[in-house]
């Protein structure tokens, strides 16, 4: 809607200025509103790389964590395959045992035999006088 030109108490200029100050005054007591928005989203954008920090961070050390746990893990089980391997070498080697027991038994009944002869003999030589040759020869009468 256009002012009418008839109206001659209104003036036209100071409608302009008055529109003029007022959209001054407008943008006056905005200025520091959107100056404020625009820090706002500074800090906004500040945060949200923080954020994105952050996050790359924890999962970096999330990743770090499960290889160790992994790495732990997989020791594990090197050292219970170790521990089922000696077992299985101990129980095979007690089996066998078991399996030829009289075998076993005699041979140790030999061998304290043998040790129990030997060690006999061993003392009865000890326990002899030492003679001379011809004392030998005669049977010990001279």
């Amino acid at each position: 809607m256009s002012p009418s030109n008839n109206d001659t108490n209104h003036d036209s200029a100071t409608a302009k200025k008055a529109a003029a100050k007022a959209s001054q005054a407008t943008s006056r007591a905005t200025a520091p509103a959107s100056k404020a928005a625009d820090k706002a989203a500074d800090k906004a954008g500040d945060t949200a790389s923080a954020a994105v920090s952050t996050a790359e961070r924890t999962a970096k050390a999330t990743s770090a964590v499960a290889r160790s746990a992994a790495q732990r893990a997989d020791a594990g089980r090197k050292a219970v395959v170790a521990a089922s391997g000696q077992a299985v070498a101990l129980a095979t080697t007690a089996w066998t045992v078991l399996a030829n027991r009289k075998a076993v038994a005699a041979g140790v009944g030999t061998g304290l035999a043998v040790l129990g002869a030997s060690s006999y003999a061993a003392g009865r030589r000890a326990g002899r006088r030492t003679l001379g040759p011809i004392t030998r020869l005669t049977g010990g009468r001279i």
